[in-house]
């Protein structure tokens, strides 16, 4: 399978999971910081999350020591600021974990944008 497929495939399920399982933001200082600067909710973050599409991804999959499984990168841009996104699809028949939602540290290279 191609990687832009890969992304897709992987969208595709995490979408159809989220859906079932929802979706969990983690805990961390600069997704908190995120949320408060750009003036967003959780519920938007799922939002953009679930609006995500292969042209936003740029790496993974890539082993995750913390959460098991694997995690996935993607970037945004949210309210004038490019927004870097990693998500872990979790454990079977638990939530979906977003490890990062916060502002990009470095710019971002996306693979498949047009």
């Amino acid at each position: 399978m191609k990687k832009d497929e890969e992304a897709e495939k992987f969208l595709q399920d995490l979408k159809a999971k989220i859906k079932v399982f929802d979706l969990i933001i983690a805990e961390r200082e600069k997704n908190r910081n995120t949320m408060s600067k750009l003036e967003i909710y959780q519920s938007d973050c799922k939002k953009h999350i679930l609006a995500l599409t292969k042209e936003n991804y740029f790496k993974g999959p890539t082993k995750d020591k913390e959460y098991g499984n694997e995690y996935w990168e993607f970037g945004k841009e949210i309210k004038g600021s490019e927004v870097y996104i990693k998500i872990n699809f979790g454990k079977a028949n638990k939530p979906v974990i977003c490890i990062s939602f916060h502002i990009a540290e470095h710019k971002i290279k996306y693979r498949f944008k047009i």
